[in-house]
């Protein structure tokens, strides 16, 4: 892969030798869990297509709003989240949301990143589901308390995201090979 060099802030978004840089947002909840979004919707395509399994995509229901995604543990279920960390993401959303912002309450869907679907008929930052009943949905309300506790963590990014897909990629087919060739040497 190549060498990626990092990019001025004067230019948030682009594309250097195979890298896809994106200017991206990322925070920390009290419990230690990553959370992050794109600047616009042009990141928000980049993270769309750059995520990672892990990911949990949240976003206001039928308003415009940030995509804002949480990073779980690798091997984590979403069930295994505590509510705290689920209502931050929500509460982060809704307060990216212009519509939604000026509403006291909002419905947030939200979903693991790989149920997301784009085709090339889509606008920029539109997503389908593969599969609606593994969409989730919660009603949050405006709480300043959270927005400010969380910008308090807030840091401005550019990372390859290509790149951390790729390599989530390699780790996780050699962890296949691993439990295969283990499988293997039990028989």
């Amino acid at each position: 892969p190549a060498r990626c060099l990092a990019l001025p802030v004067a230019r948030p978004r682009a594309v250097l030798r195979g890298c896809v840089l994106a200017m991206v947002f990322f925070f920390t909840t009290e419990q230690g869990y990553t959370l992050y979004m794109g600047r616009d919707k042009h990141e928000n395509e980049d993270l769309i297509r750059y995520g990672l399994p892990e990911d949990i995509w949240f976003h206001v229901d039928d308003m415009s709003s940030a995509h804002v995604y949480l990073r779980l543990q690798k091997g984590q279920r979403l069930e295994d989240v505590p509510e705290e960390v689920l209502m931050d993401c929500a509460t982060l959303v809704k307060a990216n949301s212009i519509e939604g912002s000026k509403k006291s309450q909002v419905a947030v869907i939200y979903t693991r990143w790989r149920n997301l679907r784009k085709t090339a008929a889509m606008e920029v930052g539109a997503v389908g589901f593969h599969d609606q009943s593994k969409v989730r949905r919660m009603r949050v309300s405006k709480c300043n308390a959270i927005v400010n506790r969380l910008n308090r963590t807030r840091r401005e990014e550019q990372p390859d995201l290509q790149a951390l897909q790729e390599a989530r990629a390699a780790e996780f087919r050699a962890e296949r090979r691993a439990k295969a060739r283990q499988a293997s040497l039990e028989e």
